[in-house]
């Protein structure tokens, strides 16, 4: 029961991930087509929001892996792991 659970948890992580990367992407391409739509904006507005869009996906990405960073330093009982370079 133990590894069903652990799946499940694995699975409900990776769908959070994955919708937490491609959710700033779409949401600037959103906008880029409703300034198009609506304000009467050129087609060119794609390319600054594709990239906007992939800006915030690397920050999402960076920060995600700054935690995991973090959390691996960390033992059990909450302390961080002394290393060569970190004598705290």
């Amino acid at each position: 029961m133990k590894k069903y659970n652990d799946f499940l948890k694995n699975i409900t992580l990776l769908g959070q991930f994955s919708l937490s990367l491609i959710t700033p992407l779409l949401l600037c391409l959103g906008i880029c087509w409703w300034l198009t739509a609506r304000a009467g904006l050129g087609t060119w507005i794609y390319i600054p929001g594709f990239f906007f869009g992939l800006g915030g996906s690397g920050m999402f990405a960076y920060r995600f892996y700054l935690s995991v960073i973090k959390k691996d330093k960390t033992d059990k009982t909450g302390k961080e792991k002394i290393s060569f370079n970190n004598h705290s």
